[in-house]
Formats: C-alpha cells, sequence, structure tokens
C-alpha cells in the first residue's frame, strides 16, 4: 500500500506487516531477506522518510501496559502504546510524562527512536534522558535489556537511533509528580530576534519555554515574535476546582477528508496570518492559566486531525535545526533573511533553547537554539533548503532526522559527528543491514 510520514513526501508503496506479539514480530524478523529493508513505524508522526522502507512493522498492536509503579513513579509499557494513553492513565494518578512533544499522537518507541524533545530540553533534557530501559529486538530475533548500566553502547545508539539498531517492543519511563493539570502561561512580546534571545536567556529558568516567530518580518523587526513560558500550577495555590485538578481530557475534532488546494498557502496569506496572530497575542493576557492540552499541545488542540492535509496534496517540508549557542544569534539571523526574502515563509516557525546533548550517539539536540519551519512542497523551496544547510553548517549546527525528507548524505555526516561510531554498533549487531529506512539509505547509514 502506499504510505508517507506526516509531511506527506514523499510517498512510498510498502508492505505492512501487524504482529501482535512479540513471537509473531520474531518470526517476521527473522525470516527477512537482506534485499529488502525494513523498519519499524509507530503512529506515523514522523515527516520524512525515517520511517519507510519495503516492508514496514507497525507496532500499533504491540500496544499493552505492563507495569505502573506508582512509587518510584515509573511505567513499563509496550512500543505501540501512544503518549496520549499515557497521560490518561497516568493524570487522574497524579503523574505525567517529563518531557512531551508539540503532539501527544506519537508512539513510546517512536519517541525513543527519535529521541524527541519538548519546550523544557534546557531543563530537563530529551525523552530518553527519562527512559530507564528497554528491551530491543535484534535483527537475530534475540530481545536485548538495555539501559544506563547494561548494554549501555547498543542503548546509546539505540536511543535516538531512527530504529535501525533493531525493534524497540516494550519500555520503562520515569514520570514526573504534578497535583493540576493547570499550567501558568507568561506571553512576552519581542519586537525582533535579539529581543527575543534576550527574553529566552531572562528566562532561562523558566520549565518551559518557547517562542513563535513571524518569519516574513523584516528590517527592524526581523524575528519578531511572541515568547511564552509556563510553570506547572500548585493545586494548593490554584482556586481550580478540585473534582477537575487531574482531569484527563481529549480533543475532539474534524477530519479533513481532502486536501486543500495548495495555492491557498502563499507569501500574502501566511503574512496576513502571522501580523493577525502576532496582534492578537501582543493585546492578549500576559499571564493566564491553561489546560495542558493548549500549552503543550496546540495543533492537537485546534480540532483538525489531520491538518497536515491544509497544505495541499503535494504534502510540506518541515525543516528543524540546531546551532550551538555562540553562533545561534546569527545563523538564525541569516537563516531568517533568506527565508524572508525568499517569501516562502511558514504558518509555524517555533524557536526554542536546548540544553546539553546527551550520550545519544544521533539525538538531535546539542546545548544552543533550535528553530523550525514549514514549508509547502513546491520545486523553489528545495534550492532554497540546500542553502539554508550550508548557513547551518558553517555555524556548527545539524538538521533534525525526524523532521527530514531531502538533507544529503554530506550534510548528515558533517552534522552528526558520531555518525561513525553509531555505523560500528550498527553493523555489530545488524551485520547483514536487516534494519533500513528510505532515511537511512540516503544518508550512507544503510
Amino acid at each position: 500500500m502506499e504510505v508517507s510520514g506526516w509531511g506527506r513526501h514523499p510517498v512510498t508503496t510498502a508492505d505492512i506487516l501487524e504482529p501482535v506479539d512479540s513471537e509473531m514480530l520474531k518470526k517476521i524478523v527473522t525470516a527477512q531477506k537482506k534485499s529488502d529493508s525494513l523498519i519499524c513505524r509507530g503512529a506515523g508522526r514522523s515527516y520524512g522518510d525515517s520511517s519507510l522502507a519495503d516492508k514496514i512493522i507497525s507496532s500499533r498492536f504491540l500496544d499493552s501496559f505492563l507495569e505502573l509503579n506508582e512509587t518510584q513513579n515509573t511505567i513499563r509499557c509496550g512500543a505501540g502504546v501512544s503518549l496520549d494513553a499515557i497521560l490518561k492513565l497516568c493524570i487522574p494518578r497524579g503523574l505525567f510524562l517529563k518531557v512531551v512533544p508539540g503532539t501527544r499522537y506519537v508512539s513510546v518507541g517512536g519517541a525513543i527512536a527519535a529521541d524527541i524533545h519538548g519546550k523544557n530540553h534546557h531543563v530537563d533534557g530529551s525523552f530518553c534522558n527519562h527512559v530507564q530501559s528497554i528491551s530491543l529486538m535484534l535483527a537475530s530475533g534475540e530481545i536485548f535489556f538495555c539501559s544506563e548500566h547494561e548494554n549501555s553502547e547498543l542503548f546509546h545508539a539505540s536511543c535516538g537511533g531512527m530504529g535501525l539498531t533493531g525493534i524497540i517492543v516494550d519500555a520503562t519511563i520515569v514520570l514526573d509528580k504534578i497535583s493540576s493539570t493547570s499550567i501558568q502561561q507568561q506571553s512576552l512580546v519581542a519586537n525582533n530576534l535579539r529581543e527575543c534571545f534576550d527574553l529566552l536567556e531572562e528566562n532561562n529558568s523558566s520549565k518551559y519555554s518557547v517562542a513563535w516567530l513571524d518569519c516574513l518580518s523584516r528590517g527592524n523587526e526581523l524575528g519578531r515574535s511572541m515568547v511564552f513560558l509556563g510553570e506547572h500550577v500548585d493545586a494548593s495555590q490554584s482556586k481550580q476546582n478540585s473534582n477537575s485538578t487531574l482531569k484527563y481530557r481529549a480533543s475532539r475534532g474534524i477530519n479533513i477528508p481532502f486536501s486543500t488546494p495548495g495555492f491557498l498557502i502563499n507569501k500574502l496569506s501566511m503574512s496576513i496570518f502571522n501580523k493577525t496572530y502576532f496582534n492578537l497575542k501582543k493585546a492578549g493576557k500576559q499571564k493566564s492559566n491553561v489546560n495542558y492540552n493548549s500549552f503543550f499541545f496546540p495543533l492537537d488542540n485546534i480540532g483538525i486531525a489531520n491538518w497536515n492535509k491544509l497544505y495541499g496534496s503535494k504534502g510540506f517540508v518541515q525543516y528543524q535545526f540546531v546551532i550551538p549557542s555562540d553562533a545561534a544569534f546569527e545563523g538564525i539571523q541569516q537563516v531568517l533573511n533568506k527565508v524572508s526574502s525568499a517569501g516562502k515563509g511558514s504558518f509555524l516557525s517555533v524557536l526554542k533553547k536546548f540544553g546539553p546533548e546527551n550520550k545519544n550517539l544521533l539525538s538531535f539536540p546539542k546545548e544552543g537554539y533550535t528553530l523550525a519551519l514549514d514549508f509547502k512542497r513546491e520545486e523553489q523551496i528545495f534550492p532554497l533548503l540546500d542553502e539554508l544547510d550550508q548557513i547551518i553548517l558553517e555555524h556548527d549546527g545539524r538538521i533534525y532526522l525526524t523532521k527530514d525528507a531531502r538533507m544529503s548524505e554530506a550534510v548528515f555526516k558533517a552534522g552528526y559527528s558520531n555518525w561513525e561510531d553509531f555505523l560500528k554498533i550498527k553493523t555489530q549487531f545488524d551485520p547483514s543491514c536487516i534494519f533500513a529506512s528510505k532515511q537511512s539509505n540516503r544518508l550512507g547509514l544503510s
């Protein structure tokens, strides 16, 4: 069947296999021929081709909850369990995930394979910083228990390893204690990029921080933005009704049955949206208590389940990169100048601050600043992205594999200095290179 990532580009034809347990999974893996590529796929929320291959193993039925330890604040579950399902189970018990991305419809296996990050990386690191252990099925069909202390090399290759070392069967994750689902949100106005950076630096102690940028603004207003800060509300100090203090909330919305015409997304429509959004937020309340859904999952919360279809039938490309702190302002300023001059702006331009990188060999975050941009897929966008690649490399940055659909092997290897160490471990545990994706083939990892 035809399948794609969340960006709907590229599209490939693949056989999709859906094992219901580890025994069936073992039969599939050990029967795999070297000539075909095989990769595991969770909820399909990676944007490009990292979960595309000739054969795809879906983890949708590996979705059992195995143990919830409320004394140690840990949960063990199958790789196919979604973050949304974890929140549904844990929020009423006063527990919350330590790191969440911009959507809760991500599988645990996918979150680990991508080592996802959230709005609090500068404080809490990425998702895998809070993964206690994983059970990993290798190409041989064996299941290895991996953690920081046991099979640690394989653990650090698999966390952020894009599914190329094996298939995550289950994982144990450390949770956070909360007393309320409310987030105290503060919004600050930045009239340009310099002010935005200064605000993020000044509020570095805030648990959550993120900035929305108007990437079509130019001149003295280049990088004008809204900075959003957040802290978990202490229920003892809140006026919130005690019956709803720890209540899970599901968002139900419409599904878009067709792709909207791509011509609706253009420089004029994006400019109008960006100006309107900036002015509305600027005029709004500076401080307010909001539900966790609104703060962490704004796209899930708008009530449009498959908002990726808004970019038209050709799909879109998300481009996310990180640049180290000492070069971040200059590099991001150059990127924004390129984007605004080309008139290829994005509705969703999100800037966040990263803390120190972890030990995982292919994890994306490193200390600095990350910017994510969405572009409607059209021929003119790819030469622009090639130019942006060069700016990123000149400033010692790298591009996020989970969002990537077109990066070259040379750009990847220049940005990820540990790729050779990763490949050695992959070769050790997967000598016939059973696990491979369209992305890993393109980047020279398989």
